[in-house]
């Protein structure tokens, strides 16, 4: 008797130290080492591009060599500062833009990176089942979108990191319909509460892209394809206006970027919706894999577009947080488009 509490007492000090390192690897501290991006366009002063004024931001190389794959992104607080987002490699990434006294972004501090567990509050156990590629906060829950297996799964908001996926979410596009590498990029919720996904490049026989409103009282609608361009991300304007994030690769160094604005009103299930363009820009400027958007209001009331990219581990790609000013909302609206 003696001898088997001995090894019980030895078994159970063992499960506390692996669940201590556990707990202890499930958390990790980064330090993010930024590089000012001062001009939006390298050698040039303008900082007007479309409907959007270039403000600041900055290039970073992280510590924890984990972290890349940035691909989904949103601020926690009212103002810019904390922030949650996904990596298309399984992981959280929590932290809080740094400004200066001109509330110009210029750097990351806080940074923790963890893994994105599953109902049993394990790690993914494959690349196919981590690929997260958006997230939304929406009634007090994260919600994040994955491709490849193609799911949006709820997670509760305790804390900067998110704990075990709590429930999937119906998305009302057929399974067969998402690509296995092009499914399900964007998520979004709008100010009135709805939340919408978009394929990143799953089409329809005519061409289009499929997207869902969430929800009972949701359905398809579509998303007019404009050929090169990939959606990566989303976001809502305040007044209810969609804006798309999306990309272009066609070989090495042809790049391109551009933000497309959809008016709220006209989504709902069975639409077709498209949009105008509000900022597009090629090589020259600094862009780079760009997968991440959010808009916010900052401390002035001005509408600012925050958007990243992610160097995918590559030595030829870069991190990049870049922040716009909307120049004038009226520029952002269009006939029919919600107030």
């Amino acid at each position: 008797m003696k001898l088997a509490r001995r090894i019980y007492s030895r078994l159970a000090c063992c499960w506390l130290v692996l669940a201590v390192a556990t707990a202890a690897q499930a958390q990790t501290a980064v330090t993010l080492t930024p590089t000012a991006i001062d001009t939006f366009l390298p050698g040039s002063t303008t900082t007007r591009f479309g409907a959007l004024e270039y403000r600041a931001g900055f290039s970073f190389r992280p510590s924890e060599r984990r972290l890349q794959g940035i691909s989904g992104w949103r601020f926690t607080d009212a103002g810019g500062g904390r922030f949650l987002a996904v990596t298309d490699t399984g992981l959280w990434f929590a932290g809080t833009i740094l400004r200066n006294s001109d509330g110009l972004p210029i750097g990351i501090a806080d940074g923790q990176v963890a893994p994105i567990l599953d109902g049993s509050g394990r790690p993914q156990p494959r690349k196919g089942d981590a690929d997260a590629e958006g997230l939304t906060i929406s009634e007090g829950r994260v919600l994040v979108s994955f491709e490849r297996d193609h799911r949006v799964v709820a997670y509760g908001v305790a804390g900067p990191i998110p704990g075990a996926a709590l429930a999937e979410l119906d998305f009302h596009i057929p399974s067969r319909e998402l690509r296995r590498n092009q499914g399900l990029e964007a998520i979004a919720t709008a100010p009135d509460g709805r939340t919408i996904v978009v394929s990143e490049q799953s089409l329809d026989a005519d061409g289009n892209l499929f997207a869902a409103v969430l929800g009972p009282a949701g359905g398809v609608f579509k998303v007019a394809r404009n050929p090169p361009w990939h959606v990566t991300d989303a976001a809502f304007l305040p007044f209810g206006d969609l804006v798309l994030l999306e990309r272009r690769y066609e070989g090495f160094g042809r790049i391109g970027m551009r933000l497309r604005r959809i008016a709220g009103g006209d989504i709902e299930p069975g639409a077709l919706v498209d949009g105008d363009i509000l900022m597009e820009a090629d090589g020259r400027f600094e862009i780079d894999n760009m997968e991440a958007l959010d808009i916010f209001r900052d401390a002035a009331g001005d509408i600012v577009f925050a958007i990243a990219s992610d160097d995918n581990g590559s030595f030829f790609q870069r991190n990049l947080y870049l922040e716009f000013r909307l120049v004038a909302e009226d520029q952002a609206r269009a006939p029919g488009a919600s107030r």
